[in-house]
This record gives C-alpha cells, structure tokens and sequence, in this order.
C-alpha cells in the first residue's frame, strides 16, 4: 500500500502549476471574515512593493535626468576640452583651430577670449563672465542661438553691444537698448597708480541657457572687443572643443596636443569637472541601495502574511494531502499566492513610475501651484525644469529586483506549508 503522504499516483498525478493550485491560492488571497488580517497584511505588501518599484523607477530617472542635463548645459558651455596657451594667450588661433578640426572624432573648435568682470547697473554690482567670439561662432552655438531675444544678433557685432542671459536681464532690471556697465577686477599699474578698465555697452538682447548659473552670469562680447577690453592682443585665453564622444574626449588628446603644437596645452573636462559628476554618481548609487530597502521590507511582510496564511489554512492543507495532493503541489499553492501579491504589486508601481516621469514637470507645477511654493527652485538646482530620463536597462532591473525578492520571500512559507505533517495537523481541529 502506498504512503498517503508520497502517493502521486492517479487523480493526484498532475502536472505542475494546474489550474487547481492557482483556483486554490487566489482563493486563499480572498479574505474571509476571519481571515481579515492576513489579508491586510497582503495589501500592505502589495502596496509597499509597489510605492517602492515606484520610487526606484522615479528617483532613478530624476537622477539621469539631471546627470543628463548638466552635463549637457555644463559641458555645451565650456566644452569637452579647452585648448590653452602654455604660458599666456594663444596667437595665431586660426592655424591651431584649423589644425584641431582635422583631428579625427573633433566636431567643433571656437576661439574666444573668457574673463571675469564687475558688471553694474542701476546702482546694483555683481560678478560676471565675459565671453568674446565672433558672430559666426555665435550663431553655430545653438544651445544661445536658439534663444536669443529678437534683433540680438544684428546688433552685435559692431562692437557697442553685448548680449546677457536673461536672469542677469531681471536682476538688473535691463532691457535690449539699455546700458550695462562692466569693470575689470584688476588694472593697469601706472605711476598714478592702478587704473580699472570700464567701460558701458548697450544691451543688444538676452539668451537663455536654462541653467541659472548661466543665465545670470554670462556676457557675450563680440571677440576683437574682448580682445580690446582684456588686452590680449591678437591672442586669445583658449580654444573651446567639442568632440563626438565626451566620454572619450581623453583618448584625443594627444592628438590635440600634437595639432595645438608645444606652445599649447589641453585639458578636458574631466580634469575640470569629474569630481563633480562623480560626486552626482555617488549619490545616485546610494540612493537606489537605500531605496530599495523599501521592496525589501514590503517582501518581508509576504513572509508574514503567507506564514499566518499556512498556519490559519493548516487543517485545509491536511485534508489535501490526505487526499493525495503532493507536497510540490501545495508548495506551489503557497508560491502562487505570494508571488500574485508581489507581481501585482511590481506592475502597478511599473505603472505608476512610467506615468509619474512622463508628466514630472506636470506635476511639480501643479503642486507648486497647489502649496504656493517653489518645487525645485532653479536658483538652487541650476535647472529651470525637472528633468526625468528613465533608462530602459535600469527599468528592467528595478522589475527584475522585485520579483527576485519576491520570489525568495514566498519560499520559506511555501516550504513549511509542503512539509506540514497532516496527522499533527488534523489531531488538533
């Protein structure tokens, strides 16, 4: 005779996964009056599984969003790589630019004439960028071209005019036409001592970059007037390079160096900036870890609820065995149920995560208009909109995670419910 505990044998002999193991395990999910509990606890895993996919999915894409966007309003600004002379200016800046535009991989290379002024006006004073290049380079630097105030390009060549981004425009209080006054910070030393530099332009329009720092700093001056202001002569402060692959700018170096000749050096942007994106990375990478803290802890309250579940269903669980169920067959039960809870739970903050980045900046504008108070104020963060960029390979991950998790937690529970001794279990109903 056969044990009842082992027989697999006739009726009971079904394939894995029949449909009366997923009839059994979602009714399991239904809660009955006294059963009320377990089945909060189900819904309180659900829904941390799902704010915690959310979560990860939204965080994750603000964070490559403004990765995104500041290396490419930092580096569209100042460039992947900036050619300089090795002791002073660079002359003859034609012939190095036309040297560097031959180098495989470089896709633009700008002269220009960078330096730092006091700018006043209307009896306010704050520091400032100055940047000289000509017009042609100015109409090629699309991220300023495109938006431009009307008229501003026409007048900004003969010299008398300069263009401001739009936030230095309102801190002023200027307007295209107005005067706009900008001092050297350091002189000329003669016998009656040190003369400043000063002279007033005309405002010929505004640009705006989206980043403030930008916007209320920079000043754009047609390139021989820089020249003129900063005494540089027919040299400039640096070549400006942008290649075709930032990330791999390094690997082009030596052959800028070699275009740009001995009296030259380069540098790239990660000798300027990569301690700051680095930094950005970090804090990215920490936040995924803490946050997924969140699935983990909502996978624990699966384990919970699908223990209570087997001890409340012990009795049922014994009249299946001793009708000839298999121990896989009430272990897969048990899987199912957890498993419903957290693949239910992942797809809904999938859902809720894809929907929430496509309409971020929604969002934030309605509930800043909705509290009365600035949600990512661009003076802090540099960036006039919240930006979302969700990363397909990340998404998967974050899916994947949750399931993983959940997985593992439905494991533990299923296997006491499969292992659970039926005479032991009916002796005491």
């Amino acid at each position: 005779m056969s044990d009842p505990q082992t027989n697999v044998s006739g009726p009971a002999a079904v394939r894995p996964f029949a449909p009366f193991e997923w009839m059994l395990a979602f009714r399991y999910l239904r809660a009955k009056r006294k059963e009320g509990f377990i089945s909060v606890i189900s819904v309180i895993s659900l829904v941390g599984i799902a704010l915690g996919v959310a979560t990860l999915i939204i965080v994750m894409a603000v964070m490559n969003g403004f990765r995104h966007e500041l290396m490419a309003r930092i580096l569209g600004v100042q460039g992947h790589a900036l050619v300089q002379g090795a002791t002073g200016y660079l002359p003859d800046y034609d012939a190095v630019t036309g040297n560097i535009l031959k180098v495989p991989g470089v896709i633009k290379a700008t002269p220009m004439v960078d330096g730092q002024v006091v700018a006043g006006a209307n009896k306010l004073n704050y520091g400032a960028m100055v940047r000289g290049m000509t017009l042609k380079d100015l109409k090629a630097f699309a991220m300023v071209s495109s938006t431009l105030s009307p008229g501003a390009l026409d007048r900004f060549e003969d010299g008398e005019h300069v263009i401001i981004g739009e936030r230095m425009a309102r801190r002023f209080g200027l307007a295209p036409g107005m005067q706009i006054t900008l001092m050297m910070p350091y002189g000329d030393v003669t016998p009656m001592g040190t003369t400043y530099r000063v002279k007033s332009y005309a405002v010929a329009g505004t640009f705006k970059i989206g980043m403030s720092e930008y916007d209320q700093t920079f000043v754009f001056m047609p390139l021989s007037e820089a020249q003129a202001f900063f005494n540089t002569g027919e040299g400039v402060t640096g070549i400006e390079v942008m290649v075709e692959d930032a990330d791999g700018v390094d690997n082009l170096v030596p052959a800028m160096q070699a275009a740009a000749g001995s009296t030259a050096r380069v540098t790239t942007w990660h000798d300027r900036d990569s301690s700051f994106f680095d930094a950005v990375q970090i804090e990215r990478n920490v936040m995924f870890l803490i946050l997924t803290l969140i699935i983990l802890v909502a996978a624990l309250n699966i384990i919970s609820g699908l223990y209570m579940l087997v001890k409340d269903k012990s009795a049922d669980i014994a009249i299946l065995r001793t009708m000839g169920a298999s121990r896989g067959a009430i272990l897969r039960i048990f899987m199912i149920a957890g498993l419903a809870v957290g693949a239910t739970g992942t797809f809904v903050g999938f859902l809720i995560g894809v929907l929430f980045c496509d309409n971020i900046e929604a969002i934030r504008q309605g509930l800043s208009a909705l509290t009365g108070t600035t949600l990512f104020d661009p003076t802090i963060y540099f960036l006039s909109r919240m930006p979302a960029e969700m990363d397909v390979g990340e998404v998967v991950a974050v899916v994947a995670m949750s399931l993983t998790l959940t997985f593992l937690a439905t494991l533990y529970p299923s296997w006491r419910a499969a292992r659970l001794d039926p005479v032991e279990a009916l002796r005491y109903e």
